[in-house]
């Protein structure tokens, strides 16, 4: 399989029209268990021109072992990152396009005071705005494949990973049934077997049909 590295081409293009890129992804979308993150990195011209991290990657295609270091690079790269929240009581109150949203408004919330909204653009991975469907301000263009594509929300993408993966590694010595530190709350034939013999932990999505939930692992 052919992998495909990340450019700055869309990213120069935007920033012809606008000052800063904001680019978000998510992570923990999927799984049974746990908060939903989505990470903000941002690139503005002097960023553009410099050569894109080696080894960035979406995160899907970031080995667990490489992962901490390709974010590392990642965020000394770009001008800026945050990671927003949305915790699994929030996914299962509103739904999880809207806790995608708020997630997303927190990540770029705390990026207030360090950048320069007026004449910013967010990238949004993927078809759905889901951040102006929960009341963000700043325009969105989104895009299908942003994680593989561009470095901007590749960046993003690892960023938010490594967040997540180490919040769930923590919970994991709370709840050690669900084995948390190897899936991170997603279904697993471990995980789904603990939720079977224990049932669910204040963290699980209770809303989700997780016995019929697909084994991702």
């Amino acid at each position: 399989m052919t992998v495909v590295e990340p450019r700055l081409t869309l990213e120069r293009r935007l920033l012809r029209e606008h000052t800063v890129i904001i680019a978000c992804d998510e992570v923990g979308r999927g799984a049974l268990a746990g908060p939903v993150a989505v990470g903000a990195a941002v690139v503005g011209p002097r960023t553009s021109r410099r050569r894109v991290p080696q080894g960035l990657r979406d995160s899907k295609l970031v080995s667990e072992m490489r992962r901490a270091e390709v974010a590392a690079r990642a965020a000394d790269w770009v001008d800026a990152t945050a990671v927003g929240w949305s915790t699994a009581a929030e996914i299962d109150e509103v739904g999880i396009m809207r806790a995608l949203g708020r997630a997303a408004l927190r990540a770029i919330e705390q990026l207030r005071g360090v950048v320069a909204f007026d004449g910013a653009l967010v990238l949004l991975d993927g078809n759905y705005d889901y951040i102006s469907a929960c009341g963000g301000t700043l325009p969105v263009r989104t895009q299908i494949k942003a994680d593989r594509d561009c470095a901007s929300a590749a960046a993003a993408s690892v960023v938010a990973k490594v967040a997540r993966d180490a919040l769930m590694v923590g919970l994991h010595t709370e709840h050690p049934a669900y084995e948390w530190s190897h899936n991170k709350g997603y279904a697993s034939p471990a995980h789904r077997a603990a939720i079977r013999a224990v049932g669910l932990s204040p963290y699980h999505r209770a809303s989700w049909a997780i016995s019929d939930a697909p084994t991702l692992f």
